[in-house]
């Protein structure tokens, strides 16, 4: 009983941790929204200084300002045991916002500044089983990042980047409605920097080939554990783990564009989970390295410009650490949207991302959870995010 309790307790105080490593929002404008991230090389607006800040110098010297917001509707999560051990989270909807800027220029140089929320997840389950280890875990992360780039020849430019990451995390459990006198509330918060690269060429005006690098960052998460109604101090350090993104972009006719990116996240730096002031075990996490294939397709008509994407994204969480806090798994992307120029200087526009996960079926007897541990299977999850946005040009 000691054991499933401490179980308990440990899966539950992750859950907000977790979603800082495990879940992240690569889409941060309206046409990374529109292209499902197959938006690096071709970046053309102010989300530039986000997605490739050498890109900045390329662009036309004028001053660029573009502010958007995202609804993020998590549908319905469904665990499927024998009873009672089946359950189902509630559904979601979370509201996600985004500022970009691009400075003129200053001779080969020029600054940009972004304000993103590049990951975060909030799931809630009511069902007995799951919410003695995930009743309520919220996660907010916000990043503001200031970046400059300099142009080394007419095709070729390099940027660089620092963000400063707030984060913030509430994570709750209940298994007293099992027959466990076991309750768990947590809440932490941390402030972290980390770096970001980034690299253009242009070998010929209608292609560009690019690379961008953002580091890895520990979150050192620090707030206050409360585990059956006693208080201690606690800490956990995740990371937020690198990504390297290679892109290349073609453009025919100034009218038409396909641009494909491959994106590798170094999930692997995440191996064990260790609560800092509290009695909880250390536990292995040993997630993976992810490869991410992004596609995206741009066609300009007059006053409309259209997007479209598609993504294939693997999860990095190993199906023996599955657990209710993140049931994660490989998912399909599936995206479009548009932008109208209003004027000269005003353009707005509409996206549609849904991220389709795979179900999962578990293996019996491979699992921590003692619960998963009987097998089972996740279905549905995944996300429907919907963003407008306004850009200005002056």
């Amino acid at each position: 009983m000691k054991t499933i309790v401490k179980g308990l307790a440990l899966s539950a105080v992750a859950g907000s941790i977790l979603m800082a490593g495990g879940y992240k929002i690569p889409e941060q404008s309206l046409n990374s929204m529109a292209l499902g991230a197959a938006y690096v090389a071709h970046t053309s607006g102010a989300d530039t200084a986000y997605f490739n800040p050498a890109n900045m110098v390329f662009m036309e010297d004028r001053q660029y300002i573009e502010g958007g917001l995202t609804l993020a509707h998590l549908p319905q999560t469904d665990y499927v045991l024998m009873a009672p051990y089946s359950g189902n989270t509630e559904t979601e909807n979370i509201v996600i916002p985004n500022l970009h800027y691009v400075s003129n220029a200053i001779g080969d140089f020029r600054w940009g500044v972004s304000l993103t929320a590049p990951g975060g997840l909030t799931k809630k389950w009511n069902t007995p089983y799951q919410k003695a280890f995930a009743q309520e875990f919220t996660l907010k992360i916000l990043e503001l990042n200031p970046s400059v780039s300099y142009k080394v020849m007419d095709n070729l430019s390099i940027g660089a980047g620092v963000g400063l990451v707030y984060s913030t995390g509430v994570v709750k459990s209940d298994a007293t409605s099992i027959g466990m006198p076991l309750t768990v509330n947590m809440d932490g918060d941390t402030v972290e920097f980390r770096y970001n690269l980034a690299l253009s060429y242009k070998p010929t005006a209608d292609i560009t080939l690019a690379a961008t690098y953002r580091s890895n960052v520990d979150l050192k998460e620090e707030g206050t554990a409360t585990i059956n109604g006693h208080a201690m101090d606690a800490s956990v350090t995740v990371p937020l783990p690198a990504a390297l993104n290679i892109a290349a972009s073609k453009t025919w006719a100034n009218t038409f564009t396909l641009e494909a990116v491959y994106e590798r996240t170094y999930w692997s730096t995440y191996k064990n989970l260790e609560f800092v002031g509290t009695p909880l075990p250390v536990t292995p996490k040993n997630w993976q390295d992810t490869n991410t294939f992004r596609i995206g397709a741009t066609m300009v008509m007059d006053k409309i410009t259209m997007m479209m994407g598609f993504a294939i994204d693997e999860t990095p969480v190993p199906v023996e650490n599955l657990g209710f806090e993140l049931p994660d798994s490989d998912a399909k992307i599936f995206s479009m949207g548009f932008r109208y120029q209003q004027t000269q200087n005003l353009s707005w526009g509409a996206a549609l991302l849904v991220d389709s996960k795979d179900p999962v079926s578990m293996p019996k007897g491979v699992n921590a959870n003692p619960v998963l541990n009987n097998g089972g299977s996740f279905n549905g999850g995944g996300a429907v995010l919907t963003t407008l946005s306004v850009a200005y040009e002056f």
